[in-house]
């Protein structure tokens, strides 16, 4: 069986599989990988004696790998069958929960190396994974939904983020750090079970672009790299910050963030398409900045949770609505390669960022990683603001 890959002549029954395909996939991976993200800080500083700039550093080089992998991963998937793309990048994530196993019963320094090298690995496998996807999705959905299905599909991947570390926090409390890595080698694995089981998919061999920043990328990328500097700050330090004020919740906020994404993007996603892409995008950026500034300012659970919901409220619709003007002002040969160059300014913007905020924590404190966030979302705001 071959997928037709134009939207525009497929009916429901050809395409509809593939897309929750697609998506179950990318939920089973980035559950895996949301699993340790509140497990790793605390394995670097208090088991491993790790710094923050360590912590920092575990969850920016990933980004930084990732970002370099992509421009590959779209040559790979637009010109041979991309279901071979995505189980290799499953099967890499597998493998991780192998790794994380292996690397933290070293202890010290050596443990710390082994698991930063382990990181670079996760990168290439998100890459894989989310990238090949994507093409797929922008190729599969039909003219008229395609910014609505592109969001979808980014849904799955923040529920694997909404539900990796409520999961993985609970585990390591209650279980202890196996439980976490085996859970992360399981999941998957089933991923990769599912994806050499869908329909060939021949994105067409069109011509993949060499340029990283296509012009009509440049400025949502930008938009979307400095907001990711919010998602790194409340990714890498809000446990960190809110156990260090004695009051906890680090990760109910982290919970509270993904539903909040969850929610409003099913319930308001159509917003791009009806009040118009720019107009979300600088309103999503207001939000964001205010819920990092309240997490700043947090001396209990619930502001901080209160600044978790509006950071997440604001932050769904950012991405639908600067990846709607993206396709829209792109060549149809090329709106798969101009999405998959406009999701490395996430990467690149969550590399720095993964640096900057390990920098800020160690020099000036948690709070200073927050206020310096909310600072980079309303610079996307006016960013968001250009591009229209």
């Amino acid at each position: 069986m071959t997928t037709s890959m134009t939207g525009t002549d497929t009916d429901s029954r050809t395409w509809t599989g593939t897309f929750a395909a697609l998506c179950a996939i990318l939920l089973l991976t980035f559950t895996a990988f949301g699993s340790v993200i509140p497990v790793l800080p605390k394995l670097l500083t208090h088991e491993l004696g790790g710094s923050d700039l360590a912590v920092g550093a575990a969850f920016g080089i990933s980004a930084i790998a990732a970002l370099l992998s992509r421009p590959y991963v779209g040559r790979l998937a637009q010109g041979g069958d991309v279901r071979h793309v995505i189980a290799a990048g499953t099967a890499g994530a597998a493998l991780l929960g192998a790794g994380y196993a292996a690397a933290a019963s070293l202890g010290g320094g050596a443990a710390i190396a082994a698991l930063l090298a382990l990181r670079v690995l996760m990168g290439m496998a998100e890459a894989a994974v989310f990238t090949a996807g994507s093409l797929w999705v922008v190729a599969l959905a039909p003219e008229d939904r395609r910014g609505q299905l592109v969001g979808w599909y980014g849904l799955a991947m923040w529920g694997g983020w909404t539900l990796g570390p409520v999961i993985g926090d609970l585990l390591r409390r209650e279980i202890g750090y196996g439980a976490v890595w085996t859970l992360h080698a399981v999941l998957p694995a089933i991923a990769v079970v599912i994806a050499l089981r869908m329909p060939r998919g021949d994105l067409g061999g069109g011509a993949v672009s060499r340029r990283l920043v296509p012009r009509p990328v440049l400025l949502p990328g930008t938009a979307l790299a400095l907001a990711a500097v919010g998602y790194s700050a409340l990714a890498g330090f809000v446990v960190l910050h809110l156990d260090h004020r004695g009051v906890g919740g680090g990760s109910l906020a982290l919970g509270l963030f993904g539903a909040s994404y969850i929610a409003v993007r099913l319930l308001f996603g159509r917003l791009p398409d009806r009040v118009g892409a720019a107009p979300i995008a600088v309103v999503s950026g207001l939000l964001e900045a205010i819920g990092l500034a309240l997490i700043a300012v947090a001396h209990s659970p619930w502001p901080a949770g209160l600044g978790a919901l509006i950071m997440g409220a604001g932050f769904t619709l950012l991405y639908p609505s600067l990846a709607l003007l993206v396709i829209n002002r792109s060549d149809p040969a090329e709106r798969g390669a101009a999405l998959g160059a406009y999701t490395s300014f996430w990467d690149l913007g969550l590399g720095a960022a993964g640096l900057i905020t390990g920098a800020i924590a160690t020099g000036l404190g948690y709070p200073a990683v927050f206020a310096v966030a909310a600072c980079a979302a309303l610079a996307a705001a006016l960013a968001g603001r250009l591009a229209r």
